[in-house]
């Protein structure tokens, strides 16, 4: 067993708990944190992986930016709807069950089908990547930088106070 693997196994171990964490905790900051977690220990696959870009993707707009703005929509709205409503998840029974139910389909998907290992992937396909971003898809990834400064300037509006 190398280390590699039990890097994987170690990382995957993170993932579960804290995807189960997402799912099964009924507070919602305490759910956006293991959200986290789980988010973060996703790069880390994606670096065991070899594919360092999908990692800083991952780190960089999902567990950084997404996580962030949740937290922000978490704060926020507890100070719109004020400091008597605690805030709870209160469907964590429906969410354990359709994340079981979700599992086991997906499980029993893999088990039945004929996979067959994929070829390895070129070593770096950074610079292909970066050539689509700003060659084609330069238009959407503009937008999509106007889409966050858009969010970010509604939540600083939302967040100044009143005096």
């Amino acid at each position: 067993m190398t280390l590699e693997t039990v890097v994987f196994g170690l990382v995957a171990l993170a993932l579960l708990g804290g995807s189960l964490g997402v799912v099964l905790t009924p507070n919602l900051f305490h759910a956006v944190l293991s959200l986290a977690g789980a988010l973060v220990a996703t790069a880390v696959i994606f670096l065991l992986l070899d594919a360092a870009f999908l990692f800083a993707v991952q780190l960089l707009l999902y567990a950084g930016g997404v996580v962030t703005v949740l937290v922000f929509a978490i704060m926020l709205t507890e100070r719109l709807i004020g400091e008597h409503i605690t805030q709870t998840n209160r469907h964590v029974v429906n969410g354990a069950v359709t994340s079981v139910a979700v599992f086991v389909g997906v499980a029993g998907f893999i088990m039945r089908s004929n996979l067959t290992a994929a070829e390895p992937a070129p070593a770096d396909r950074t610079v292909e990547i970066a050539r689509a971003i700003v060659g084609p898809f330069a238009v959407t990834f503009e937008l999509l930088g106007v889409l966050l400064v858009a969010a970010l300037l509604g939540a600083i509006y939302f967040a100044r106070t009143e005096d």
